[in-house]
């Protein structure tokens, strides 16, 4: 039998950075997904590195979570560490964020959802400004929607980890003058997202985040393989703009 040609991946796969893996347990599924699996699903995808962060930082322990994050991925080239703060306690968050910045991490994903933090609280603005005030790029949950407004005007580089296609017109109005505001790939499920947001904003603010152990990484990269944008712009949204936030 021949093989369809979907089936194998190619160049136009390729993804440089994935901004959106976790391992270790997660409240909605059943099982404790620890780092080796993880980095068995990512050695047989077309992903070649990636942003990654134990889950001990955002449902346990937010210290405890990064230094274990950090530790974890010192002997793992191809994933770099994203450290978290619990934003129900943000008296601590300065002190957190010394930490992480001594160890060099530059991603801090905030993780409203699972810790019911609204734009309006003050632990949650708190924690904003002193992140931002320290050059850290957000990693940011929730809808784009509720927590865009009050990141604009601020020089945020920020990556809307949760943006549905749904929502995509409002996010399109925001990026307009945020050119540091990115969202990724893993609910832009539209038939022609990848398309709108390329040509409305530019391929500068998308990149690729899969969520990963949690979603299949093979539908998102065959999305961005049969887009219907340059090989320039897939290759920025693959790669390039992680690397710009990297530089």
């Amino acid at each position: 039998m021949t093989a369809y040609d979907w089936l194998t991946p190619t160049a136009e796969e390729h993804i440089g950075w994935d901004v959106d893996v976790l391992y270790g347990p997660w409240p909605r599924h059943h099982r404790d997904i620890g780092l080796t699996e993880v980095r068995s699903v990512l050695a047989r995808s077309p992903v070649a590195r990636a942003l990654a962060l134990s889950t001990r930082g955002p449902l346990f322990d937010d210290r405890a979570g990064n230094a274990e994050t950090v530790r974890d991925l010192a002997d793992c080239p191809e994933l770099l560490p994203v450290g978290t703060i619990d934003v129900r306690d943000a008296l601590t968050a300065e002190d957190r964020l010394d930490e992480l910045t001594a160890d060099g991490v530059r991603f801090l994903r905030l993780f409203t959802v699972e810790q019911a933090a609204e734009p309006g609280f003050p632990g949650y603005r708190h924690v904003v400004s002193l992140a931002l005030e320290r050059g850290l790029v957000l990693l940011h949950d929730g809808d784009p929607r509720r927590f865009g407004p009050g990141l604009t005007g601020r020089g945020a580089d920020v990556v809307f980890l949760d943006l549905h296609a749904y929502h995509l017109a409002d996010f399109l109005l925001l990026a307009r003058d945020e050119p540091g505001f990115r969202t990724t790939t893993r609910m832009l499920s539209g038939s022609d997202s990848i398309e709108r947001l390329v040509g409305s904003v530019g391929a500068r603010h998308l990149v690729f985040g899969s969520r990963t152990p949690f979603m299949d990484i093979s539908p998102q990269t065959l999305r961005l393989r049969y887009a219907d944008i340059s090989d320039a712009d897939r290759a920025a949204i693959s790669t390039e703009n992680v690397e710009e936030l990297l530089a």
